[in-house]
């Protein structure tokens, strides 16, 4: 039965489109950013990724009250002691959340703490309870904390470390640091990269030769013996916001070329088209040509360049602190707690201390998946 005859028994006419796929049979009506967010919400990973990201750095300004402790708070009578379960249940009898108590002894055959727990005794948690004094939101003094150890035990739910300090508590509170350095370090490194780039691309000639041979001699030397170098030369004086601030224009300075021989390359292409010689004939100076008209052009692809650069900033913050040449203690972050980790005999006793790596791993990767689903949805020539 051919199409033309079937149609006249059909309730609903018939299209040459109803024998293509289910990609063409899109809304007409559909904006761009419309069909980009469809386009993003089909890949699974991204979008969980998303959420994870989102939800961890929404909660930055409260880790202080989501946290049991302070960062530097310690349990001289708790070093290294393991991760602490919280149960609800005692002998049958629902009792809520609550802990054992649990008592350390030095273990002088084997050189380690060990911890027996008291079964007998469940202590319930107290909620919105007194803690250790911090600044909410850096501003107002308060000692207000979500969830508390009761009175007489202890509440360490991934352990404490070789100063007692609680592990958990130190990476909700080492995270403002860590997943921060990234956004700062991508802020200086896609300004210079961006500027250089577009320069490059658009104005050619001895401007192009300039940014291309430094961009060439950044990325012939090696990274990491750099970082370090550059690393050891912030003074030891330094307060640990200064030294933050200045190990994120560190990175951000070092990661420029990539971004600009990108933007040249796409300003080399885009310079040459109608638009842009409009402009050119209509008086549109060249900082208004660039902002304007080739940046917008180009800016699904810096979005997901920039989502897929802010990981190789954490690694390298991470990597600086963990050698002991980026930020230093009282400064919390991962790659400070992964300087405890050093110790190989530390962390064979006591792994727990490597807790930290758990959260560089999750944050990568997650940067990653959003950065492919940022990708995929922003390419116009992708399948919808």
């Amino acid at each position: 039965m051919s199409r033309a005859w079937k149609h006249q028994f059909d309730p609903e006419p018939w299209s040459p489109d109803d024998d293509a796929g289910p990609a063409s049979r899109l809304d007409p009506g559909a904006s761009a950013g419309r069909l980009m967010l469809r386009r993003f919400l089909r890949h699974r990973l991204a979008v969980l990724a998303a959420l994870f990201l989102g939800l961890s750095y929404l909660s930055l300004p409260f880790v202080d009250f989501l946290a049991p402790y302070g960062a530097n708070e310690r349990d001289v009578e708790h070093l290294y002691a393991p991760p602490q379960p919280i149960h609800l249940f005692h002998e049958g009898r629902f009792v809520g959340p609550f802990v054992y108590p649990t008592a350390g002894r030095a273990d002088l055959r084997e050189y380690r703490w060990r911890y027996e727990t008291d079964a007998t005794r469940p202590m319930p948690l107290g909620f919105f309870c007194p803690g250790a004094p911090y600044r909410f939101l850096g501003l107002v003094e308060t000692r207000l904390r979500l969830v508390c150890p009761p009175e007489g035990a202890t509440l360490h739910l991934l352990g404490t470390d070789r100063l007692g300090r609680d592990i958990l508590s130190r990476l909700a509170i080492g995270a403002q640091l860590s997943l921060t350095v990234g956004l700062l370090g991508i802020a200086v490194s896609f300004g210079i990269g961006v500027t250089l780039g577009g320069m490059a691309g658009y104005f050619g000639g001895r401007t192009d030769y300039a940014v291309q041979r430094l961009s060439e001699i950044l990325k012939s030397l090696p990274e990491l013996p750099l970082w370090l170098a550059l690393s050891a030369a912030v003074p030891a004086h330094w307060s640990p916001v200064a030294v933050f601030l200045c190990i994120s224009v560190i990175l951000g300075l070092l990661d420029w070329p990539g971004l600009a021989r990108a933007v040249r390359s796409r300003f080399l292409a885009l310079r040459e088209e109608d638009f842009v010689m409009a402009a050119e004939l209509m008086g549109a100076s060249p900082a208004r040509i660039i902002g304007r008209h080739l940046l917008p052009n180009f800016a699904s692809h810096l979005l997901a360049s920039a989502t897929l650069s802010i990981p190789a900033m954490i690694l390298g913050e991470t990597a600086l602190s963990f050698l002991g040449l980026g930020l230093r203690p009282p400064a919390t972050s991962w790659g400070v707690m992964l300087n405890d980790a050093q110790n190989l005999t530390a962390v064979e006793t006591y792994p727990w201390v490597s807790a930290p790596m758990i959260p560089v791993i999750l944050v990568v990767l997650s940067f990653n998946f959003l950065g492919d689903g940022l990708r995929d949805a922003l390419d116009p020539y992708h399948d919808s």
